[in-house]
């Protein structure tokens, strides 16, 4: 058999199942723990706002802002620590598992954690900034009520910013899998050729190749089919089994028959790989 070689400047597939979509978008969605972080600039400025409020708001009855930014100073890292092993561990791996039993249990232990810590950083403050006056010290600093409810209002803030992220991230995801659901009950790709509509069958589609403005799509019987649309835009209307290999070729993996780092190989056809696609080609095939 003659093989012919198809290449940018020349200008697979069964019927999908919903579920093996569904599959794929787990395989490759993060664990828990990776989505519920913040990006480091957006944690850093977090952090310095917690900062500049609790110096604000612990040095206002004395008026000793120095004096508190230091206690802060003392403080933040028991914040910071409680913070993350609350929304990084606890509500990943037992709340939002329906562990309640185990995250109420774990709760009350980091409570208790989080009090001895906030002692430590009492007699800190006493000793270090205070030289061991206590009319020296601030007494908001001093009532472990206060710090408690101020730690764990932190964590709660850090907690409720997550979670909206992790529920706008789910009506995404939502919206990709109804979309999907949608091409894939639908079954058929329709394109303007010839001046008529033609209807042609996802399954029956080996390749399509960009031709500037145009496009020609490959089917597995039957002559090639030209119609205006850019290949970008024709994308978005394909199952999730279209790649994209080449800024010039789209290919139904479920048609290959051989592959390479370079190349992919439909009934005899070899098309190009791009650097650009490389990656996510090997990824899905």
């Amino acid at each position: 058999m003659n093989k012919r070689r198809l290449t940018a400047r020349s200008n697979p597939y069964r019927n999908l199942h919903f579920i093996d979509f569904i599959a794929e978008i787990k395989q490759n969605l993060p664990t828990l723990e990776q989505k519920h972080t913040m990006k480091p600039i957006s944690q850093i400025l977090f952090w310095i706002l917690v900062v500049v409020l609790l110096t604000l708001g612990f040095g206002f009855s004395d008026h000793n802002y120095l004096y508190s930014f230091y206690f802060v100073s003392f403080l933040l890292p028991v914040i910071v620590g409680t913070s993350y092993f609350y929304n990084l561990v606890l509500i990943p791996r037992y709340l939002l598992k329906k562990k309640y039993l185990k995250f109420t249990l774990y709760c009350i232990y980091t409570l208790i954690i989080s009090m001895y810590l906030e002692t430590i950083v009492i007699f800190l403050a006493f000793t270090l900034l205070a030289n061991y006056q206590y009319q020296n010290m601030n007494p908001v600093t001093t009532n472990i009520f206060v710090l408690v409810l101020t730690l764990y209002a932190v964590v709660f803030l850090n907690a409720f910013i997550l979670l909206v992220k992790e529920y706008l991230a789910g009506q995404e995801n939502i919206r990709k899998l109804r979309s999907e659901k949608e091409k894939l009950t639908k079954g058929y790709l329709l394109v303007r050729a010839d001046r008529k509509t033609v209807r042609i069958l996802f399954e029956d589609i080996e390749y399509i190749e960009s031709l500037g403005d145009y496009v020609k799509i490959i089917p597995s019987s039957g002559k090639s089919i030209i119609t205006r649309e850019k290949i970008s835009q024709l994308q978005k209307r394909l199952p999730s089994d279209f790649l994209r290999i080449h800024r010039s070729f789209l290919v139904n993996r479920n048609k290959i028959t051989s592959f390479s780092r370079e190349e992919v190989s439909i009934h005899g056809t070899t098309l190009p790989v791009s650097r650009t696609y490389k990656h996510e080609v090997r990824r899905k095939i």
